[in-house]
């Protein structure tokens, strides 16, 4: 995967737009999430039918963006892709835009008890991190997962998205993030696609209407330090 570099055309709009390039100059850990979309093995790990083989690299900036938000008192939060009611609420997807082999297969591979549910093993989820099932593309879509109430109830203000696929799960996600008025950050290196083409392309989209983009470095730089009440 090549990293991401906005083109100068989606770079002057944003700055006509917001009058900056990042609307987030700093990031209060206390009111963040990272949201981790579908890091799980159906999805990164090779050889299964959904694989994104682009995914298996960023692990380690998904990994570091945890440790430093975490550190700073933030949240993390793990969101799978389940089986479990997938036909039930989202049953036209899985009829008319899946062979029935498909369909099949994802679903047998999406439940629970199967390997291919859980997180692949090289991330690093702790005890103390929010682990979230969702059925649709979108986490926060409604009949989907209760992430958005999770959230509310910690107090997020602002959710930073990574995962897989770019433009398909964590885009969906980040958008229905930013219509719920949370602030939204997707990391550039911190997402994946099938290819460099869809991964720009949907990253794009997203700093010209729907957050900022910006690395793992940039993310982690912008994070307000620790009161020194709350380090002691």
């Amino acid at each position: 995967m090549h990293p991401y570099v906005m083109s100068e055309s989606v770079k002057a709009r944003v700055l006509r737009r917001q009058g900056r390039l990042f609307a987030h100059t700093t990031i209060n850990p206390a009111r963040t999430a990272l949201v981790v979309v579908d890091m799980q093995n159906y999805f990164v790990s090779e050889g299964l039918a959904g694989t994104i083989p682009l995914s298996r690299a960023i692990v380690p900036n998904i990994n570091r963006m945890a440790r430093a938000l975490r550190a700073a008192g933030g949240t993390v939060a793990w969101v799978q892709t389940t089986a479990a009611g997938a036909l039930a609420h989202w049953g036209r997807h899985h009829e008319h835009m899946l062979t029935p082999e498909r369909r099949a297969r994802r679903l047998a591979l999406l439940e629970e008890s199967n390997e291919a549910f859980r997180l692949y093993p090289m991330l690093d989820p702790h005890p103390t991190d929010l682990r979230v099932k969702k059925i649709k593309y979108s986490a926060l879509i409604p009949n989907s997962s209760d992430l958005h109430e999770v959230l509310q109830e910690r107090g997020i203000e602002t959710v930073i998205v990574t995962g897989t696929a770019t433009n398909v799960c964590c885009e969906s996600t980040a958008r229905d993030a930013m219509m719920l008025d949370y602030r939204v950050i997707m990391l550039s290196d911190g997402n994946a696609a099938h290819d460099d083409a869809e991964h720009a392309a949907t990253l794009d989209n997203c700093a010209l209407f729907f957050g900022a983009v910006m690395t793992t470095d940039e993310a982690i730089a912008r994070l307000a330090p620790v009161p020194a009440a709350q380090a002691a």
